[in-house]
């Protein structure tokens, strides 16, 4: 069974990626139980953050790597919290802090402006082949996305992130209170992913054998 790196320290991410791609004869590991440090995410894009991820984590373990970089574009915020996602509330916040400041400024705007959508891109990396000559990883990037509408009270106790704010109109229901499963088909994550699939079993087929 092949190793895949999944260049994330967020166990959210790294849970839902292990269901998404449970049909791959592939062992999924974050980079803490590979004793990797995240780099910074300089990156002014998804796609940009994705891509320094991914390299930095296949240059540092020499495994084949999806990287993952997401977040929620807010139309009524320009684009806000956009690649400052995960800490808009500042370095080291949680969950709760980003929401609650997401919140306070959404409540200033009109409904017609809290609409939005989840952005994800993913980056896999692989490093060449021995006897290639060196150099970095080469990568490549998909991305997909989520439409919806934002709210200024959570609902639902599942997902994680902003998931209880993001209302899919569709369903009447946020990304927090959809059956696992049915996230799994709709969410920004899994739209990129279906379009990283081919190109990912492709890198597997041609690598073959048991790194494990």
């Amino acid at each position: 069974m092949r190793t895949l790196v999944v260049a994330t320290t967020n166990p959210g991410k790294v849970r839902e990626l292990r269901a998404l791609l449970s049909d791959l004869p592939v062992r999924l590991v974050g980079m803490d139980e590979m004793g990797l440090s995240a780099p910074a995410e300089t990156g002014a894009t998804f796609a940009a953050n994705a891509t320094l991820k991914a390299r930095h984590a296949a240059d540092a373990s020499g495994f084949l790597v999806l990287a993952d970089d997401s977040g929620l574009e807010v139309d009524g915020l320009g684009g806000a919290p956009g690649v400052h996602s995960a800490r808009y509330a500042g370095d080291g916040a949680d969950d709760e802090a980003n929401r609650r400041r997401l919140i306070r400024e959404l409540r200033d705007l009109p409904p017609a402006a809290r609409t939005g959508r989840f952005r994800c891109a993913i980056a896999i990396a692989q490093l060449a082949p021995p006897g290639a000559g060196a150099g970095e990883a080469t990568v490549t990037v998909v991305e997909g996305t989520c439409e919806g509408l934002l709210l200024t009270e959570p609902r639902g106790d599942r997902g994680f992130g902003y998931d209880p704010l993001f209302l899919l109109p569709e369903r009447g229901l946020t990304m927090a209170e959809l059956p696992d499963a049915e996230k799994n088909v709709v969410s920004h994550r899994a739209r990129a992913l279906a379009l990283a699939l081919p190109g990912l079993r492709r890198l597997l087929v041609h690598a073959g054998g048991d790194d494990a």
